[in-house]
């Protein structure tokens, strides 16, 4: 009887210690999503837009993020696009006038300024090189117009691919669970350190938990070029083109290793392309040192550090590799 009871105080305290080591668990991860609410809330905004869109006057909002305590703020491009007015609500129910300092269209990107002298609560951006799938992710913005909401959750996956919509390729997306919904556009994503790691941009409608933000280093690089240029600098070849297979027979004879290239389609007139010797029916397999399987490899090679420099192209010509120099110029960006 005895040892039975010393069986089942035995079984008691272990049980005991298990939940208790579960609430130290709970107030640990509850710890860390409160301490970064606190610090990085009062320099998350709700963007309200006024404008024309479509032919049409119109109003929205998002949200936003505040960089530097002189106003720079960060949010989604297709939340300020034909934005004629811009007003900023912080959380301690200041309203300030901003207007957009630059926009990248490519990167669903914007930069604005604050219009005011007084000094803003600023977050500050984190490394996204080092964000690891299941780290705490923490979205703080205004769904739905309600202010100051925060989800929490995982990062599901990294270097994940997303379309903006002009069509173009964001490159190295992160992937979260925690529930974004419209209103959350621009806003942050934040890690456990109060780091910025994203800028929330999109969710996949009817899906559950599939939330996607922009890296915080491509903003970085956004905010960078915005501000030393007013815009983000990229190349341009001066070509449209489209993905094609490359067939087997064809990869074998030319030594190719890809399952595909960018066949141009037109040669702009006047254009770096046509300069170079481009012509359509030319397939391109490689820029520089690098492989081209399809148009978003061109773009994304294309960057600022391409312009007026001379860059080595590869194409399939009549199933032979050809080997042309062309030195792109900058490509205009969109009104």
């Amino acid at each position: 009887m005895q040892l039975w009871r010393r069986g089942r105080d035995s079984q008691l305290v272990s049980h005991t210690t298990t939940a208790r080591q579960d609430e130290d668990l709970l107030d640990a991860y509850s710890a860390a999503v409160v301490g970064t609410v606190e610090a990085v809330s009062p320099s998350v905004v709700h963007v309200q837009v006024r404008g024309a869109r479509m032919g049409r006057l119109a109003q929205g909002s998002g949200s936003g993020t505040i960089l530097s305590p002189d106003g720079i703020v960060l949010t989604n491009n297709h939340v300020v696009e034909g934005a004629s007015a811009i007003d900023l609500s912080l959380t301690d129910g200041r309203r300030i006038g901003a207007r957009v300092l630059g926009r990248d269209p490519d990167t669903d990107i914007a930069v604005l300024r604050a219009e005011t002298g007084d000094r803003l609560p600023a977050a500050r951006l984190g490394n996204s090189k080092k964000v690891r799938p299941g780290q705490i992710a923490i979205a703080i913005g205004n769904p739905f117009g309600f202010e100051s909401t925060v989800t929490a959750g995982i990062v599901s996956a990294v270097g994940r691919s997303l379309r903006a919509q002009n069509g173009r390729l964001i490159g190295d997306v992160i992937q979260t669970d925690a529930a974004l919904n419209p209103g959350n556009s621009g806003g942050p994503l934040v890690n456990s350190r109060a780091e910025v790691i994203g800028v929330n941009t999109a969710v996949i409608m009817g899906a559950q938990g599939i939330c996607f933000s922009v890296a915080s280093n491509t903003a970085q690089h956004v905010l960078t070029q915005v501000l030393q240029h007013g815009r983000v600098r990229r190349a341009r070849l001066g070509i449209a083109g489209d993905q094609v297979h490359l067939p087997q027979r064809l990869r074998a004879k030319t030594g190719l290793t890809q399952e595909s290239g960018v066949r141009v389609v037109e040669v702009q007139p006047g254009s770096p392309a046509m300069a170079g010797g481009l012509e359509p029916g030319d397939v391109i397999v490689g820029l520089d040192k690098e492989v081209v399987t399809g148009i978003d490899d061109i773009a994304r090679i294309l960057d600022g550090t391409r312009i007026d420099k001379r860059v080595t192209i590869r194409v399939l010509r009549e199933g032979a590799l050809a080997t042309f120099e062309i030195v792109p110029t900058e490509r205009l960006p969109e009104r």
